[in-house]
């Protein structure tokens, strides 16, 4: 489908976007979705290239503006050409970034912040605790003032690109119960109390690595809060809207993948002495599928527009990533069937793609959380 609102700027990104995934992760996908790893410096060029810097000043490495319809075309093309782990890696540090850019302190932002948006280093946000994820208004892991550091002590966990990260953005519960005691820090690995261990294999995003983060009295300078006590919740929500709505581009991209894939092996596959493509019910499945795909780019875009048009988003998005999450596992489900036993080998996006579309419904926030959360934006 051709989008009415994408400039030739977005354009030209999207193609060097596709450029670099084929010319750079393409060719080693399998190998390094069974590795469970890939090479650092692919992060480095992926940070030469922009993929990190949208909504990052200049000064800082990045491109010096925000841009919702580029955060979409970034994160489609990654989900329909790449594996999901690897992507995941990448993406991780584009959910931590936005909070160090618009609270942390000028020696933070010209030293760690220049160097992950490089991609130099590494960076994740650290939000999910092991008793609850998306709850944040509950979060129990606590940080107690010390002369001039911050103490924390609690847990974090799927933390994706959290063992290899070198900085961290934590939230942390500063004063009483509910929204308004909750903080941000930005942490770094070699802090002392700080540790991390690995969640173990995973049903998906098998490149990726994911941690459990640890704070034993772990001590921070009182210099890295980032903004001020206290009003760490709404930085949290609107960082959130970033996630959910790169997460929706993915799935829309996974999904356009599997259709893709769908309709040339259907066009190649004979059975009963004719192209599977020609079988009523196989064309009936493609054109279901289609359809499907459309409404989730359109409204992908009907997002992008509302957030390009400063409007408040956070119900909208979350409907977006609730409906790109039922509509992408229908279409992946659909596609196993078009494949039948060939979808059930690995080494094809499609087996890859159905073994990843729980944690795209669970990642960034839950099916049943998106319909709360949406609920309460309409003021219900």
């Amino acid at each position: 489908m051709k989008s009415p609102f994408e400039s030739d700027e977005i354009l030209a990104f999207r193609q060097s976007l596709v450029k670099f995934i084929e010319d750079e992760i393409v060719p080693h996908a399998d190998e390094w979705d069974e590795a469970g790893d890939f090479p650092w410096e692919l992060h480095e060029k992926a940070g030469a290239l922009g993929v990190f810097g949208i909504g990052i000043d200049e000064e800082y490495g990045g491109l010096g503006f925000e841009n919702a319809y580029m955060r979409a075309a970034m994160g489609e093309e990654f989900g329909r050409l790449a594996p999901g782990g690897v992507w995941a890696s990448l993406a991780s540090r584009n959910i931590m970034t936005a909070p160090v850019q618009q609270l942390g302190s000028e020696e933070i932002k010209r030293g760690p912040l220049s160097e992950i948006v490089s991609g130099r280093k590494g960076g994740a946000l650290a939000i999910t605790e092991p008793g609850g994820g998306s709850d944040v208004a509950n979060m129990t892991t606590r940080a107690k003032r010390d002369g001039d550091d911050w103490i924390i002590d609690g847990a974090k966990t799927f933390i994706t690109g959290g063992m290899k990260a070198s900085y961290y953005v934590v939230g942390a519960r500063t004063g009483g119960q509910g929204l308004e005691g909750i903080s941000l820090f930005f942490v770094e690995e070699d802090f002392p109390g700080f540790s991390r261990t690995s969640v173990g294999k995973k049903m998906g995003w098998w490149a990726s690595d994911t941690a459990t983060l640890h704070f034993d009295s772990c001590r921070v300078p009182a210099k890295n809060m980032l903004g001020e006590e206290g009003q760490g919740f709404l930085a949290i929500m609107h960082n959130f809207n970033f996630e959910r709505l790169g997460l929706a581009a993915s799935m829309v991209g996974m999904a356009k993948r599997c259709l893709e894939d769908s309709i040339r092996y259907a066009q190649e596959r004979e059975t009963f002495g004719r192209p599977l493509i020609q079988h009523q019910a196989i064309r009936h499945k493609i054109a279901d599928m289609s359809s499907k795909v459309d409404a989730m780019e359109s409204y992908l875009n009907q997002a992008c527009w509302l957030s390009e048009d400063g409007q408040r988003v956070a119900g909208d998005i979350a409907k977006l990533k609730l409906f790109c999450s039922k509509e992408h596992e229908w279409i992946a489900n659909e596609a196993m069937q078009i494949f039948g036993g060939a979808a059930y080998l690995r080494g094809n996006m499609v087996e890859r793609i159905y073994r990843e579309t729980k944690v795209m419904s669970i990642g960034g926030g839950s099916q049943e959380i998106m319909r709360d959360l949406a609920v309460r934006q309409m003021g219900l």
